[in-house]
């Protein structure tokens, strides 16, 4: 079964959010843009907890979408870690929505991420040994 026929999100909730009309692109569907970025926070957030402080994100693999997201939707951001090297995190990234009329969840995105650890100054660093 790929991620994409599967009836529930996969990996850790790691951002949720409520889609809004001033999110929309001109056909009132929210936008791909704003979709991405809620996307890069998901990442972003389990990203930092594995390297213990800031990370950034270096590139963007996969990133697919399968459905428009409503206005007013539930847009929930699943997190699953692929694989940790030495300074990179490479997470897959899920969107679910649940509109306000319906309780079933409907898979809309998903993507892989790739983050690198940085110091201070921005400079690549090492993903904490624990963590890998």
């Amino acid at each position: 079964m790929t991620t994409s026929d599967r009836a529930a999100p996969g990996g850790e909730l790691s951002l949720r959010v409520i889609a809004l009309e001033r999110d929309t692109n001109p056909n009132g569907d929210i936008h791909a843009g704003w979709l991405v970025s809620q996307m890069d926070l998901a990442a972003s957030n389990t990203a930092g907890r594995l390297a213990e402080g800031r990370t950034a994100t270096v590139s963007i693999k996969q990133l697919d979408f399968i459905s428009p997201v409503r206005v007013g939707a539930e847009v929930s951001c699943y997190t699953r870690v692929e694989e940790i090297g030495t300074s990179s995190i490479h997470i897959e990234v899920e969107v679910w929505t649940r509109d306000l009329t319906s309780q079933q969840p409907r898979k809309v995105t998903e993507g892989k991420f790739v983050l690198v650890a940085i110091d201070a100054t921005g400079r690549i660093r090492p993903v904490p040994n624990k963590a890998r």
